[in-house]
Order: structure tokens, then sequence, then C-alpha cells
């Protein structure tokens, strides 16, 4: 009996210490976890202070690169995107090894979106003896700017040798021709023509040059359309007498006011006259056509012109963009006007739309958020009786 007692006993007294055990190691590990958690957490002091400032994207790794800080910006950088970028962690283990600081241009292309490129300067140290900080630099707008910059002047080059040429050559065959007054007076008409196309060129440039560079919108004025859309007809009278072209005009007796810069969109409008009176044969119709829908204005130019192949229709903003290049140089057009006529509008914060069908002319549509409007205008505003063509809405450029 006391035998069993004892065992008893110590069966009792072996559980209890052996709960006792246990429960002593697992708050031993439960202390190991949240000292190491300490630990990976902690940062040096005012590091996450200083990232929060950054406008630049910026992340923090731990040893095992882990983002333990990182910027508001890292995301839409391309830095931090479903986990830290491969590229990104492959510099920050270089830095960690090699214990130098590392600048380093990439393109970083986003996971899933092959076709999204990022091009990043990046900076990489050691922050303490364990930390890499990793700040960007997004340079993919400016590397953007300068592929166009390059572009633009390739291609102005392109455009400026034929007239250039032109010039140099007709210069030589007057010189030639100095006793032929019939061959001088012929020679002496091409070079004019070809000096009036480097002229209207030059003035092109200039003009997308200045809308290109105005802020959207900065120090605006009230506009009123029906001031704008006369002026544009006027500037645009001369070419189209020259051809027997009407220019038909329809603006409403109300008062349309749009905020931006008068002469900027007298400019927009007077290209798209111009393009239509180009286009249109001798003896036809350009129809001009104001609208006001819902809190926008729209200026319509309706031409009687071959049209624009759907495919085309697009890229006819671009600057050069010729469908027929041939027939571009007969009509004298230098291939910016269009380009000019988009940014103007984008600027005053609108949209340009095209419709067009091969055969059946084209319309260019202006939208225009509008500022203010107001109740008929007096007898005698910008407005005849002549109604242009309307056209389903198109592309939106």
């Amino acid at each position: 009996m006391e035998t069993a007692a004892l065992v008893a006993l110590a069966i009792t007294v072996g559980l209890v210490v052996g709960a006792g055990i246990a429960t002593v190691l697992v708050l031993a590990a439960r202390t190991g976890r949240r000292a190491v958690a300490a630990q990976s957490v902690s940062i040096p002091s005012g590091i996450d202070a200083v990232i929060d400032v950054l406008e630049s994207p910026a992340v923090l790794l731990d040893p095992s690169g882990v983002v333990v800080a990182s910027s508001e910006t890292a995301g839409d950088a391309g830095l931090v995107d479903a986990g830290l970028h491969p590229d990104i962690l492959a510099i920050a283990m270089e830095v960690r090894t090699s214990g130098e600081t590392i600048r380093r241009e990439l393109a970083l292309r986003r996971i899933g979106r092959a076709d999204q490129v990022r091009h990043l300067s990046v900076t990489a140290a050691l922050v303490g003896a364990r930390y890499v900080l990793v700040v960007a630099e997004d340079r993919s707008e400016s590397i953007r700017l300068d592929e166009v910059r390059r572009d633009f002047v390739a291609n102005i080059s392109h455009e400026l040798k034929t007239p250039i040429g032109a010039v140099s050559l007709l210069a030589e065959a007057i010189d030639s021709a100095a006793d032929d007054p019939a061959q001088v007076r012929k020679f002496a008409s091409r070079l004019g023509g070809e000096s009036r196309r480097l002229a209207e060129m030059t003035q092109d440039i200039i003009e997308l040059s200045r809308v290109q560079g105005l802020e959207p919108l900065a120090a605006s004025d009230p506009v009123r359309i029906d001031k704008v859309v006369a002026a544009a007809v006027e500037q645009n009278h001369v070419a189209a007498d020259a051809k027997g072209i009407t220019i038909a005009c329809r603006v409403p007796k109300e008062r349309l006011v749009v905020a931006g810069h008068e002469s900027t969109l007298v400019t927009a409008v007077a290209n798209l006259i111009a393009n239509a009176v180009q286009y249109s044969p001798e003896r036809s119709r350009v129809g001009v056509g104001v609208a006001h829908r819902d809190d926008n204005v729209e200026i319509a130019v309706t031409d009687q012109g071959p049209g624009i192949p759907e495919d085309e229709q697009e890229r006819v903003f671009e600057r050069f963009f010729r469908i027929d290049p041939a027939r571009s140089r007969n009509t004298g057009g230098t291939g910016l006007g269009l380009s000019i006529v988009k940014h103007a509008v984008v600027n005053h914060g609108g949209v340009i739309r095209v419709w067009s069908k091969p055969g059946n002319g084209s319309t260019f549509t202006i939208v225009l958020p509008l500022q203010s409007w107001s109740e008929p205008l007096p007898t005698g505003s910008a407005s005849t009786s002549a109604t242009p063509t309307t056209a389903p809405e198109g592309a939106t450029a």
C-alpha cells in the first residue's frame, strides 16, 4: 500500500515538474521570438521620418531584403510592385556585400505589365550596419521628352531639306539664265514659293513651340467664342476667295465664354479652317458651326475634301504627318497645323474630335469647357445664315 502511494506521489511530482519546465521553455521561446521581432522592426532613429518627407521614391531594406519602410511614391515608381522588384533587391545585396554606395540607371518593367517601363536613376547605400536605403529619381518623363525633342529635330531637318535644296537650285538656275528674262521670271516665281513655304514652316514651328510650352490655363482670361470664330474666319477669307470657296458660319446668339488665351484659340480655329480651305475643291463650301452642349462649347469645321481613312484619323495630329505627302506639298501644308490645334485645345482643358469618310469630307470638332454663358447676343454678332454639315462623333484626340 505504501509502495503504491509512493509511486503515485512520484508520478504527480514528475507531472508538475514537467509542466513547469514546459511552461518555462514556452515562455522563453515566446520571449525570444518577441526579441527577434522587435529587433527586426527596429530601424535607425529618424530614418522613417526622413523617408516620409522624401519626394523621391525610397525603400529601406533589412538584412533579409524585406522592406521595413517605404515612401508613398515607391509603389508608383515600381520599386515595390507585388513585392520588392528583383532589380532593386539585387542592387541592395550588392551594396551589402561591397559596403559602398551604388548609383545606377535602371529601366524597370512593371511586374505583369511588360509594356510599362519606368526609367529610374537609383542610389543605394548602407544605413548603419544592418539596413540598405534605396532612393530613386523617376526620369521616365524626362527621357520621353528627350525622345520627342530628338524626333522633332530629326523631322524638322528632314522637312527643311526640300525647300532649302530647292532654293539653292533655283538660285543657281536664275544665275545661269541671266540672259533669258522669261526663264528668270519663271525661276523667280518658284523661288518665291519655296521661300514662302520656309517662312510658313518657321512660323508654325515657333507657334508649336509656344503652345507646347504653355501651362494649361495659366493666367487665363475670359474669351468670347463668337469673337474667336470671327477672327479665325477673317484670317482665311483671302485664301478662300482665291479658290472661290464660301465659308459658311453659324454661331448661336447666346454669349459663350471660355477661360483661356484668345490668340491661341484663334490660331487653333484658324488652322482648322485653313486646312478645310486647302483640301476642299474650288467653288465649294467650308462650314463653321458653334454649339452649346451641356457645360461645353463645340466648334466644328467641315470641309468637302477627299476624307481621311479611319486607320489614319488619330495620326493626323502628329507633327509632320501627311496622309498624302505629294498632295500636301501641292497645297502648301507644313504638317504642323493640326498638331498646333491639338496642343492648344488640350492646354484649354478640351479635346478635339475628327469624323471623316473617304469621298465625303471631314469634320474637326473642338470641345471646350464653358466658363459662362448668357442671354442672346445683340444683332450684328458673328453669325450668318449658312449651316455647316453636322457629323457624328468621331475619334477624340
